[in-house]
């Protein structure tokens, strides 16, 4: 893979309340380049699909396959694609305690990204300083003011 690009992305999403309006945000980094994206939704949806739609939305963001390393403050999103989705694939989406999945269209967005780059993933602590999850979780707030904004009265 010597010629594929690295990418560096951190990740956030929010919801207020959660479950209630959402949004997300990712800050990606390629040398000296950056790109900030974000989204969300005015509709009731809960922090764990925005905290999985960021790195969707970042991944699908690359035009070409790369090395990326990806920070998320979300332990449940990076224990998900590092621990978990793996056995929930091979029990048919279904959890060890044999319930479905939550979010399970989600992680399958997220595992069928995951599969055009290299992933490296990589939790951070929210709110503590790091520059680059500090943007992410500004970028998220811009998504979620942005979606009601623009949501009918």
């Amino acid at each position: 893979m010597s010629d594929s690009v690295s990418v560096t992305i951190h990740t956030d999403g929010a919801c207020v309340p959660n479950p209630g309006p959402g949004g997300w945000g990712a800050l990606l980094r390629y040398g000296e380049h950056e790109r900030e994206l974000c989204g969300g939704q005015a509709e009731a949806t809960t922090n764990n699909r925005m905290e999985l739609t960021a790195p969707i939305r970042a991944l699908e963001a690359l035009t070409r396959r790369s090395v990326v390393h990806l920070y998320t403050d979300s332990t449940y999103v990076r224990s998900g694609i590092t621990s978990w989705v793996g056995s929930w694939q091979r029990n048919g989406w279904l959890t060890s305690a044999k319930q479905p999945v939550k979010n399970v269209d989600l992680w399958q967005e997220l595992v069928a990204a995951c599969g055009r780059h290299d992933v490296h993933w990589h939790w951070v602590k929210g709110h503590a300083g790091d520059e680059g999850n500090e943007r992410a979780d500004r970028l998220a707030a811009r998504g979620l003011a942005e979606a009601l904004a623009a949501a009918p009265l």
